[in-house]
């Protein structure tokens, strides 16, 4: 970011993609932790998880009163208004990203300690690991102002939707196997599709990043691999 005469301007600037970077990592966490707990059926772990989406909540409240105090304060212009604008569109998708892992943990509750077939979770679990490199590729394109970095997570989605559409099938197929597999089978289910959509708010803060740092924005469509010809399940971030 360039210097700028009021020295109270740039420390309001940097402290927002301090704060966004934040937020960003205990999102990032909840992710991880919702996932571990899955694999270990920890419902204290999930429970964990839930109570510390208050947390990502109230720093977006302060990122976006900070950024729209900056705007009323410093009148920003150019790359700088970009920077203010983008923070708060920025902190929305990681607030949704801490609700989707939430939503996780809500599904290890809501499943009532059944034996995991080690497949599927395995799967799961390759699911989350493509969906966490991205979050965190994504937040390093932000603190380093790298565009590429940001267009290389953008353009890397549909690996992740193209796992969900492998594990969607292989999910349904069980199903229909063993009626008895249809509750599990299901939380499950809902687990990847909220991994897959946090993939999807990693590439929406890509794309705010490559227009933050050079003012233009993708205007090509996104690769959304074979998740095209898989069902929507629920309302992704408020399933559970």
């Amino acid at each position: 970011m360039p210097d700028h005469i009021v020295t109270a301007f740039d420390v309001d600037l940097k402290n927002l993609i301090a704060r966004i970077s934040e937020m960003g990592g205990r999102a990032e966490g909840m992710v991880a932790d919702s996932i571990l707990a899955l694999a270990r059926m920890d419902i204290e772990l999930a429970q964990d998880v839930i109570d510390r989406d208050h947390t990502i909540d109230l720093l977006q409240r302060e990122i976006d009163e900070a950024a729209i105090l900056t705007i009323a304060k410093r009148q920003p212009m150019a790359e700088d208004l970009r920077v203010t604008i983008s923070s708060i569109r920025i902190s929305n998708d990681i607030e949704r990203v801490g609700d989707l892992a939430k939503n996780i943990a809500r599904r290890v509750i809501a499943m009532d300690n059944p034996t995991i077939n080690q497949r599927l979770l395995n799967g799961i679990e390759r699911m989350a690991e493509l969906s966490l490199a991205q979050v965190k590729n994504v937040l390093d394109a932000l603190t380093t102002r790298d565009p590429e970095l940001a267009r290389a997570v953008w353009s890397r989605d549909d690996e992740i939707d193209d796992l969900y559409t492998s594990l969607f099938r292989e999910l349904l197929t069980y199903m229909m196997e063993d009626p008895r597999n249809i509750s599990f089978c299901t939380h499950l289910l809902f687990c990847a599709k909220n991994l897959e959509r946090i993939g999807d708010h990693a590439t929406n803060v890509a794309e705010t990043v490559i227009y933050m740092v050079t003012g233009q924005s993708i205007i090509e469509q996104r690769n959304k691999g074979g998740n095209g010809n898989v069902p929507l399940v629920g309302e992704a971030g408020n399933d559970a």
